[in-house]
């Protein structure tokens, strides 16, 4: 078997195994060490592998972009357990307390804003559900229309800087992250915007789906909302702004602002009273955890992508690619077209490590903007966190839900918001400049 072939074959198996279940990263390690032994066996240094193996895993420990991830998710772990949803879901209600679908609209800027704060689907799901859920059932919200909220609202976080996703593009595209985080800023905008206007219009169309606020929450006293405003939205705000503002301004750069919001965290979880060791320490836990799994998959990928490109495997994919006489438009449809579907099965970090980088060297050779491809596959990848039937944002809301609420119903419930960012997505197709505008403005046309 020629070594393309053997890569190929290596390519096949790597997706079969990852369908079953077997570790992504350890699935990605033992299947380039073992086919680029074999492949270099027939070059007649099959040894050669392993020096690869060293070379690959510390080009990934090098990288000072990759710091931002374990900082952004402490910042986020230390967000969510400082007590800072409750009281901003509170002042986000009654700045929202005389608008249609009150609750439903307080839970979208909600998960918004913390998005912005976290990036964490999982986290963001699970804790409005837990917070905005029982009040809307309560309030006589339709529980489809109720979960539909909470689940795009929890899944803003892929695409709202600071995203770990977009982090991760960057490392693997070659391209700057405040770049990524600034073109991203206006669509993320934007299809929460779509979002607000949905369940506005849903609410005032039909009542029974969101039936109008309470006498109760229409009517507060100004120093009472006041307070309220300043202890929930204020604080959380003034971390996002400065965060992102460094980063954006070419203050600090992503590694150093991620640093900035991990303190900033800190203080954040001290001034609501709930700062502590036990807090920190299950904060850093999961912060290791989660960075060590992504850790790991990218030094996997990295050996696997090396050992398919030594192999010639990835210039056969390109050479295909280019092969099929699409134009520019119509091969990026294809590729997005396949995320889509990838986005079934399997997680974003699969998709962004393992698969993006087999489209990457054509889209180079094509000249597309790699950061307006990156924001697009971002957006798609959101609507696929979306799609039955392995929509794992569903399931995060599903293990907080009251018994009585279905997948089922979840389903029912992102139907509407799955055509939401279908729009999106065809307006950043169609429309480039909403996401190549904001980092022009602050950085310039980039060079080609």
């Amino acid at each position: 078997m020629t070594p393309e072939l053997l890569g190929m074959t290596m390519l096949a198996i790597m997706v079969l195994a990852i369908l079953i279940g077997f570790p992504t990263a350890f699935t990605l390690m033992s299947l380039g060490v073992s086919f680029g032994f074999m492949g270099l066996a027939q070059r007649g240094n099959p040894f050669i592998v392993f020096d690869l193996v060293v070379q690959r895993t510390f080009f990934v420990m090098q990288n000072d972009v990759l710091v931002a991830i374990p900082l952004f998710l402490f910042m986020g772990y230390i967000v969510e357990r400082a007590g800072v949803l409750d009281d901003l879901f509170k002042s986000v209600t009654v700045l929202m307390r005389r608008i249609p679908g009150n609750i439903a609209v307080a839970t979208l800027l909600t998960g918004t804003l913390f998005a912005t704060a976290t990036g964490i689907v999982g986290a963001a799901v699970t804790l409005l559900g837990l917070l905005a859920l029982p009040q809307m059932l309560r309030r006589g919200y339709s529980t489809s229309f109720a979960t539909g909220v909470i689940v795009a609202a929890g899944t803003l976080g892929i695409l709202i800087p600071p995203s770990v996703l977009l982090i991760l593009y960057g490392f693997i595209a070659g391209v700057s992250v405040p770049r990524l985080y600034a073109a991203a800023f206006i669509p993320g905008l934007i299809l929460s915007s779509l979002y607000v206007l949905y369940i506005v219009g849903r609410a005032a169309r039909d009542p029974k789906a969101a039936p109008p606020p309470g006498k109760d929450e229409a009517q507060m006293p100004l120093g009472e909302a006041i307070g309220l405003l300043l202890r929930g939205l204020l604080p959380i705000l003034s971390l996002i702004v400065f965060v992102l503002a460094t980063i954006f301004f070419g203050f600090a750069t992503p590694s150093e602002g991620a640093a900035l919001g991990a303190l900033g965290g800190l203080v954040l979880a001290a001034f609501h009273r709930k700062l502590s060791l036990t807090m920190v320490k299950g904060a850093v836990f999961l912060t290791v955890r989660t960075a060590a799994i992504v850790g790991w998959l990218l030094v996997g990928s990295s050996i696997f992508a090396a050992v398919f490109a030594i192999l010639g495997s990835a210039k056969l994919v390109g050479d295909f690619f280019l092969s099929l006489g699409l134009s520019d438009e119509m091969f990026v449809v294809m590729v997005q077209a396949i995320i889509f579907l990838l986005g079934w099965p399997l997680e974003w970090t699969e998709i962004v490590i393992i698969f993006i980088p087999l489209f990457l060297p054509t889209i180079v050779q094509l000249q597309i903007d790699l950061v307006w491809f990156g924001v697009l596959c971002t957006v798609n990848m959101q609507t696929a966190f979306l799609s039955p039937p392995v929509a794992m944002s569903a399931y995060y809301l599903k293990n907080v839900a009251p018994k009585h609420v279905t997948l089922n119903q979840i389903f029912n419930g992102m139907y509407p918001f799955i055509g939401i960012q279908v729009v999106a997505l065809a307006l950043v197709f169609f429309f480039p400049q909403v996401v190549t505008f904001l980092p022009e403005l602050i950085y310039g046309k980039p060079f080609r």
